[in-house]
Protein backbone atom coordinates (compact mmCIF):
# COMPACT_ATOMS: atom_id res chain seq x y z
CA UNK A 1 0.00 0.00 0.00
CA UNK A 2 3.08 2.37 0.85
CA UNK A 3 4.17 1.75 -3.01
CA UNK A 4 0.93 2.29 -4.53
CA UNK A 5 0.38 5.75 -2.29
CA UNK A 6 3.73 7.05 -3.42
CA UNK A 7 3.32 6.36 -6.85
CA UNK A 8 0.03 8.67 -6.40
CA UNK A 9 1.97 11.08 -4.35
CA UNK A 10 5.26 11.46 -6.39
CA UNK A 11 4.43 13.88 -9.26
CA UNK A 12 3.38 16.46 -6.44
CA UNK A 13 6.83 16.18 -5.14
CA UNK A 14 8.39 17.65 -7.68
CA UNK A 15 9.96 20.91 -5.64
CA UNK A 16 13.07 20.19 -4.04
CA UNK A 17 10.77 22.10 -1.34
CA UNK A 18 8.01 20.29 -1.59
CA UNK A 19 6.43 19.92 1.92
CA UNK A 20 4.76 16.83 3.14
CA UNK A 21 2.19 15.62 5.52
CA UNK A 22 1.98 11.32 6.67
CA UNK A 23 -0.56 10.87 8.91
CA UNK A 24 -0.68 7.51 11.24
CA UNK A 25 2.92 7.67 10.63
CA UNK A 26 3.74 4.45 12.63
CA UNK A 27 7.01 3.50 12.57
CA UNK A 28 8.49 6.09 10.83
CA UNK A 29 9.25 3.95 7.45
CA UNK A 30 7.31 6.16 5.45
CA UNK A 31 8.80 9.47 6.84
CA UNK A 32 12.05 8.23 5.92
CA UNK A 33 10.97 7.13 2.23
CA UNK A 34 9.60 10.68 1.63
CA UNK A 35 13.17 12.14 2.66
CA UNK A 36 14.82 10.17 0.08
CA UNK A 37 11.92 11.11 -2.99
CA UNK A 38 12.39 14.39 -1.85
CA UNK A 39 15.55 15.23 0.27
CA UNK A 40 14.93 18.87 -0.01
CA UNK A 41 11.45 18.70 1.34
CA UNK A 42 9.96 19.95 4.21
CA UNK A 43 8.45 16.14 5.72
CA UNK A 44 6.07 15.81 8.57
CA UNK A 45 4.67 13.08 10.46
CA UNK A 46 1.79 12.87 13.22
CA UNK A 47 0.73 10.14 15.07
CA UNK A 48 -2.04 9.86 17.90
CA UNK A 49 0.50 6.94 19.71
CA UNK A 50 2.79 9.00 21.53
CA UNK A 51 5.28 5.34 21.78
CA UNK A 52 4.56 5.13 18.45
CA UNK A 53 6.11 8.56 18.04
CA UNK A 54 9.34 7.93 20.32
CA UNK A 55 9.88 4.65 18.53
CA UNK A 56 9.35 6.37 14.84
CA UNK A 57 12.17 8.82 15.55
CA UNK A 58 14.24 6.24 17.16
CA UNK A 59 14.13 4.63 13.83
CA UNK A 60 14.62 7.68 11.54
CA UNK A 61 18.23 8.13 13.99
CA UNK A 62 18.99 5.08 12.30
CA UNK A 63 17.88 5.18 8.87
CA UNK A 64 20.65 6.34 6.46
CA UNK A 65 18.19 9.44 5.32
CA UNK A 66 19.69 12.28 3.21
CA UNK A 67 19.06 15.31 6.18
CA UNK A 68 17.21 14.38 9.39
CA UNK A 69 16.62 17.55 10.34
CA UNK A 70 14.12 17.86 7.55
CA UNK A 71 12.04 15.36 9.07
CA UNK A 72 9.86 16.14 11.93
CA UNK A 73 7.56 13.42 14.01
CA UNK A 74 5.40 14.90 16.26
CA UNK A 75 2.21 13.20 18.55
CA UNK A 76 -0.84 14.77 17.07
CA UNK A 77 -4.08 14.60 15.54
CA UNK A 78 -4.61 13.21 12.28
CA UNK A 79 -8.23 14.99 12.05
CA UNK A 80 -6.91 17.92 12.17
CA UNK A 81 -3.22 17.67 10.84
CA UNK A 82 -1.35 20.45 11.31
CA UNK A 83 -3.47 23.72 11.26
CA UNK A 84 -2.42 27.11 9.65
CA UNK A 85 0.67 24.62 7.20
CA UNK A 86 0.40 23.86 3.96
CA UNK A 87 1.12 20.50 1.83
CA UNK A 88 1.76 19.46 -1.50
CA UNK A 89 1.16 16.22 -0.69
CA UNK A 90 -0.74 14.04 2.57
CA UNK A 91 -0.68 10.07 3.16
CA UNK A 92 -3.50 9.10 5.56
CA UNK A 93 -2.32 5.63 6.93
CA UNK A 94 -5.50 4.93 9.20
CA UNK A 95 -9.23 4.99 7.10
CA UNK A 96 -11.95 8.08 8.23
CA UNK A 97 -14.85 7.41 7.61
CA UNK A 98 -15.03 10.42 5.72
CA UNK A 99 -12.35 12.75 4.37
CA UNK A 100 -11.01 14.87 7.26
CA UNK A 101 -11.81 18.47 6.13
CA UNK A 102 -8.71 20.31 8.23
CA UNK A 103 -6.20 17.99 5.89
CA UNK A 104 -8.25 18.78 2.46
CA UNK A 105 -7.89 22.32 3.70
CA UNK A 106 -3.89 22.31 4.78
CA UNK A 107 -3.32 20.60 1.11
CA UNK A 108 -1.31 23.59 -0.98
CA UNK A 109 -2.86 24.76 -4.44
CA UNK A 110 -2.22 22.11 -6.35
CA UNK A 111 -2.05 19.62 -3.95
CA UNK A 112 -2.85 16.21 -3.39
CA UNK A 113 -4.32 13.65 -0.32
CA UNK A 114 -4.38 9.95 -0.46
CA UNK A 115 -6.23 8.59 2.32
CA UNK A 116 -8.30 5.29 3.05
CA UNK A 117 -12.21 6.22 3.71
CA UNK A 118 -15.03 4.04 4.97
CA UNK A 119 -16.27 2.56 8.49
CA UNK A 120 -14.10 0.47 10.70
CA UNK A 121 -14.72 -3.28 9.92
CA UNK A 122 -16.23 -2.58 6.42
CA UNK A 123 -15.48 -2.29 3.38
CA UNK A 124 -13.24 1.28 2.68
CA UNK A 125 -11.98 3.00 -0.40
CA UNK A 126 -8.22 4.29 -1.22
CA UNK A 127 -9.34 7.67 -2.37
CA UNK A 128 -7.41 10.63 -3.85
CA UNK A 129 -8.10 14.15 -3.39
CA UNK A 130 -6.58 16.80 -5.62
CA UNK A 131 -7.03 20.19 -5.08
CA UNK A 132 -6.67 21.94 -7.94
CA UNK A 133 -4.63 25.66 -9.13
CA UNK A 134 -8.15 27.64 -8.11
CA UNK A 135 -8.69 25.61 -5.17
CA UNK A 136 -11.29 23.27 -6.79
CA UNK A 137 -11.44 19.50 -4.64
CA UNK A 138 -11.45 16.57 -6.69
CA UNK A 139 -11.69 12.86 -5.49
CA UNK A 140 -10.73 9.56 -7.11
CA UNK A 141 -11.52 6.01 -5.86
CA UNK A 142 -8.82 4.12 -6.21
CA UNK A 143 -9.03 0.66 -4.78
CA UNK A 144 -10.73 -1.25 -2.30
CA UNK A 145 -8.60 -1.74 1.06
CA UNK A 146 -8.99 -2.51 5.01
CA UNK A 147 -6.97 0.12 7.00
CA UNK A 148 -7.33 0.35 10.95
CA UNK A 149 -9.60 3.60 11.75
CA UNK A 150 -7.74 7.20 12.34
CA UNK A 151 -8.43 7.68 15.64
CA UNK A 152 -9.10 10.91 17.23
CA UNK A 153 -7.02 12.06 20.02
CA UNK A 154 -9.13 13.24 23.53
CA UNK A 155 -8.04 12.99 26.81
CA UNK A 156 -9.99 9.92 26.86
CA UNK A 157 -7.64 7.92 24.70
CA UNK A 158 -5.65 5.38 26.22
CA UNK A 159 -3.68 2.72 24.89
CA UNK A 160 -1.96 -0.34 25.86
CA UNK A 161 1.19 -0.25 24.05
CA UNK A 162 1.78 -4.13 23.19
CA UNK A 163 5.58 -5.00 22.20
Amino acid sequence: MHAYALDRLAPLLTAPDASILDVGAGSGYLLAVFAHMCPEGDIRGIEVVPELVAQGNANLERQPVPDRSKIRYEVGDGWEGLPGQLFDAIHVGAAAEKVPEALVVQLKKPGRMIVPIGPESFAQQLVQVDKDEQGKISFTPLLDVQYVPLVQHNADFDITYVK
